[in-house]
């Protein structure tokens, strides 16, 4: 299966015209375009009506796009999943699922309209009971008809509705985040970390960014331009890392290495399971050194669930 890189993914206001248009241009690997919470409920309609103009019109290169729909128990969601679904974006992003069930209810309307089965389903991880349900949620996705593809963390509404506070380190919030991490490898679905709600703080953006690396998440939402370089810079292999992979391939590659499952490298006793990390390593590194090829030279891609 192809693996893409997921860095950064950008909220956009699906009422802002403006907006949306930059989102062709922006060196994020993906955007998310807002229906739910950036959009007034005034103002509902016509962000739905301009967001299915922008998918219809196209133009985001080899950018994942995500519609971020409103809530299930909302009157808006079904217009939502209607307006945009002819415009075919990668992926519909769900807020506030905190059961499998929603997940189903969703499939059979879904189904029910005949949506383009390229089009996957990304779900939010913003609530108590999504923390306590996390595995039974991530588990859907054995059912084809769910297409759950992903968990996006809302770690704002979380420390909300926890009254868990927001800190340097996150510490309040690592068991959630860790847990909805494991849970969506244990399924197969990739994962994306929260927002960093301080424009200001340059570093403190850059060390949540590392931090969620290092927690394993695939990428980080955004939301602002100016994160993106950072939050790429942090999710890319840098070159020691992946000199180190290369060498790790190649050693097992050897002809007297193939039957091995350990073996050692200067020094270093290395398993078969780090060659497979390190391919993954590189596959990630050519796979964001495709993305910096000019539009023409990179075909869109359907979002998958690498």
């Amino acid at each position: 299966m192809t693996v893409r890189p997921r860095r950064s993914f950008l909220y956009m206001p699906g009422s802002n015209a403006r907006a949306l248009e930059k989102a062709r241009e922006l060196p994020a690997d993906g955007v998310i375009l807002d229906l739910e919470d950036a959009v007034a409920p005034e103002a509902k309609g016509m962000a739905r009506e301009l967001i299915k103009n922008t998918l219809q019109k196209g133009g985001f290169g080899d950018r994942e796009v995500l519609v971020r729909i409103n809530g299930l128990d909302t009157r808006w969601w079904v217009d939502d999943l209607h307006a945009v679904a002819d415009g075919r974006p990668n992926a519909v992003l769900v807020p506030k699922i905190s059961d499998p069930h929603q997940l189903q209810d969703l499939a059979a309307r879904i189904v029910d309209m005949g949506t383009d089965p390229h089009i996957r389903v990304w779900a939010m991880m913003e609530t108590p009971l999504a923390m306590l349900n996390v595995a039974a949620i991530a588990a859907a996705a054995h059912d084809s008809e769910t297409r759950l593809s992903g968990f996006v963390m809302g770690t704002n509404d979380l420390a909300k509705d926890t009254r868990a506070r927001i800190v340097p380190g996150r510490g309040p919030m690592l068991p959630w985040l860790s847990n909805c991490v494991a849970a969506a490898r244990a399924f197969g679905l990739d994962i994306l970390d929260g927002v960093y709600n301080d424009l200001g703080n340059a570093e403190g953006f850059a060390e949540e960014c590392r931090q969620a690396r290092d927690l394993g998440f695939d990428g980080k939402t955004l939301i602002h331009p100016r994160q993106i370089e950072a939050c790429n810079d942090a999710f890319s292999p840098v070159p020691e890392e992946l000199e180190a992979a290369r060498k790790i391939i190649a050693a097992f590659d050897l002809p007297e290495n193939q039957g091995k499952g350990v073996i050692q490298i200067e020094g270093r006793m290395v398993e078969r399971l780090h060659a497979e990390m390190a391919r993954r390593t590189v596959e990630i590194a050519d796979a964001i050194a495709r993305r910096r090829q000019p539009a023409e030279e990179s075909p869109p891609a359907r979002a998958a669930n690498s």
